[in-house]
C-alpha cells in the first residue's frame, strides 16, 4: 500500500504528543513543548486537569452512551446550565463545531419554514471558517476548501466580513438569517467591530431574520466573556459553540431562543452520540471551572499581560511582525509573511506550539488558566525563535 493507515488530509508534522501536563505537551521521544495551541482552542484548562478528569473517569465507570431514545438526567442538566448562563432557552448537543453549525442553519431555516415561508439562503461572511461539512465549505467562500468537492449547496450569499451596508444589500426575498463569527479565528484573529454587529442585530430584527452565532472558537470564555456576543451588547437568536466547551472531550451544541427554535420539533434532527453522558460529564466540569466571575476575571487579567509582552516584544522585530489583535486569549500577531513556516520553526527548533491563521496571522491560543510564568517562558521561546529565524532569513 502507498496511502497511510491514517487518510492523509493532514500534513502533519513530526512532533508526536503522548502526554500532557498543564499548559506542557510531552512528545514520544520525550521533548517538552509548551501549548500556546491548546488543541487549537480546546484544552482551555490546559492537560490532566484533575477536576475535568476525574469527571470524565467517573462517567465512564458509571455510563458512557445510551442513545437519545430514552431521558437524559446527564443532559438536562447541562443544557439547564447553559440556558441560565447564556441567552438560550433550548439546546442540541452535538459532536462537533461542523455539526453545531449545521444544527443552527437548520434551525434558522426551520424558523421560516414553520411559519409556511420558503426563505433559506444564509448570508455569510468572506474568510470565514465553519467547519469541514458539505454545507459548512459551502457557508465559506474559501476556494481551498471548495476545490475537489463541487458542487457546492445551495442557499449561501457571501459578504465582505465587517461590511454592513454589503450585508444590508445582500437582503433578499429568500434570506433567512445572517451567519458570522463575532472573531474569525481561521480568516486571522480579525474581531467585527461592535458596530457591525449591532448593526446586524437591527437588521435582523427589522427583517425577521435569524441572528446566527458561530462561537465554536471564540466562545466559552476565551474572550474573557463567557461567550464573546457579551463584548458586543447583543444577544443572537441561535448559537454554535464547541472546541472549548468540553476542555478536550468532543463536545459541541446548537443554542438558541424559543423564537428561533419553534421549527424544531420531534424528528427533525438528531444525533445517536450527541449530548451522551460522557461529553455531559465533561461539559458541567468545564461549566464548574469557567463559567464564573472569578474565573472570568482571571482570563481578562492574564490575557492583559500577555497582550502587554507581546506588544513590548514585537517592537524588536518591525521587519518581522506588524502587530496584535483579538480579544482575551484568543490573540493574533500579524506578520510581514506567511507564518506557517515560522510555526514550524518554533515548534521544531524552541518547543513552542502556534496555530498560523490567515491574513498572515500567527495565531496564540493557550490555555485559560496559564499563570505569570507560563508567559515569561512563551516570551523567553517566542523571542529565541524571532532572533535565529530572522537570522536564518536574512
Amino acid at each position: 500500500m502507498t496511502i497511510t493507515p491514517l487518510m492523509p488530509v493532514y500534513p502533519r508534522c513530526g512532533f508526536r504528543p503522548v502526554r500532557g501536563e498543564g499548559a506542557w505537551l510531552i512528545s514520544e521521544d520525550g521533548r517538552r513543548a509548551l501549548d500556546f495551541a491548546s488543541g487549537i482552542a480546546v484544552n482551555i484548562l490546559g492537560h490532566g486537569h484533575p477536576h475535568l478528569t476525574k469527571a470524565i473517569q467517573d462517567q465512564a465507570a458509571t455510563l458512557m452512551h445510551v442513545s437519545n431514545l430514552y431521558g437524559s438526567p446527564q443532559g438536562e442538566k447541562f443544557a439547564q446550565r447553559l440556558v441560565d448562563t447564556t441567552f438560550a432557552d433550548t439546546v442540541f448537543f452535538t459532536n462537533s463545531g461542523a455539526e453545531a453549525v449545521e444544527c443552527a442553519m437548520k434551525t434558522a431555516r426551520a424558523y421560516h419554514q414553520s411559519q409556511g415561508s420558503e426563505r433559506y439562503e444564509i448570508i455569510t461572511f468572506k474568510n470565514a471558517f465553519h467547519g469541514r461539512t458539505m454545507a459548512t465549505i459551502s457557508a465559506s467562500n474559501q476556494e481551498k476548501m471548495h476545490k475537489g468537492f463541487a458542487p457546492l449547496l445551495d442557499g449561501f450569499k457571501y459578504v465582505d466580513f465587517d461590511d454592513l451596508e454589503g450585508a444590508k444589500a445582500a437582503i433578499g426575498p429568500q434570506t433567512a438569517g445572517f451567519l458570522v463569527e463575532p472573531i474569525q479565528g481561521e480568516g486571522g484573529v480579525r474581531p467585527a467591530s461592535e458596530a457591525f454587529m449591532k448593526g446586524l442585530r437591527a437588521l435582523a430584527d427589522e427583517h425577521d431574520l435569524m441572528l446566527i452565532l458561530d462561537e465554536v472558537q471564540c466562545g466559552v470564555a476565551r474572550t474573557g466573556a463567557l461567550y464573546a456576543y457579551e463584548l458586543y451588547g447583543i444577544t443572537p437568536d441561535i448559537m454554535a459553540s464547541a472546541k472549548g466547551m468540553g476542555g478536550g472531550f468532543p463536545l459541541g451544541a446548537c443554542l438558541a431562543t424559543e423564537k428561533a427554535a419553534r421549527g424544531m420539533v420531534a424528528g427533525t434532527h438528531g444525533s445517536t452520540y450527541g449530548g451522551n453522558p460522557l461529553a455531559m460529564a465533561a461539559g458541567n466540569a468545564v461549566w464548574d471551572v469557567v463559567a464564573n466571575d472569578e474565573f472570568l476575571e482571571h482570563v481578562r487579567d492574564i490575557s492583559g499581560k500577555l497582550r502587554s509582552a507581546i506588544e513590548q516584544f514585537i517592537g524588536n522585530y518591525p521587519n518581522l511582525f506588524t502587530g496584535i489583535r483579538g480579544h482575551g486569549l484568543m490573540l493574533g500577531i500579524t506578520m510581514t509573511e506567511e507564518t506557517r513556516s515560522f510555526v514550524a520553526h518554533l515548534r521544531d527548533n524552541h518547543g513552542l506550539l502556534t496555530v498560523a491563521a490567515g491574513d498572515n496571522t500567527l495565531r496564540v491560543l493557550p490555555p485559560l488558566n496559564i499563570d505569570e510564568g507560563h508567559i515569561a517562558k512563551f516570551i523567553e521561546k517566542l523571542s529565541a525563535g524571532a532572533a535565529d529565524y530572522q537570522g536564518t532569513e536574512s
